[in-house]
């Protein structure tokens, strides 16, 4: 398959479990706790399929790095999907403006998870 997913999440149980249900499903995963060391991680060449950001984080939260991620050149149309435990309307609508693809709510399946990326991934 060989597509890459970016997960940015400041809570280490969250990035393992999201680690492990892209890769039984043959993803690579690389991982950031925040969002500048995302950002660090894509400035520096890496070039994920999908981008999965939690939205409030330290340093940099989600909402900041897809910003800023939509902002760079060849990144642009890379889908971002933010995994928060924000339900309200104003955050999602926030997201949307900000460039986010999907807005998913912890806590979700892995099940869930799949159908989505297989949604804004076409051929994963």
């Amino acid at each position: 398959m060989g597509m890459t997913v970016l997960v940015v999440d400041d809570s280490v149980t969250m990035v393992l479990s999201l680690k492990t249900t892209l890769g039984m499903h043959g993803f690579a995963v690389e991982t950031a706790s925040q969002g500048q060391e995302a950002l660090d991680k894509l400035k520096a060449g890496l070039r994920p399929s999908l981008i999965v950001t939690d939205v409030n984080m330290p340093v940099m939260g989600g909402m900041e790095l897809i910003r800023s991620v939509r902002s760079m050149p060849g990144l642009k149309f890379i889908p971002i999907l933010t995994l928060t435990t924000e339900s309200d309307a104003g955050k999602r609508s926030e997201g949307k403006v900000a460039g986010a693809t999907g807005w998913l709510v912890k806590p979700i399946s892995g099940n869930d998870l799949i159908a989505v990326v297989k949604k804004v991934l076409p051929g994963a």
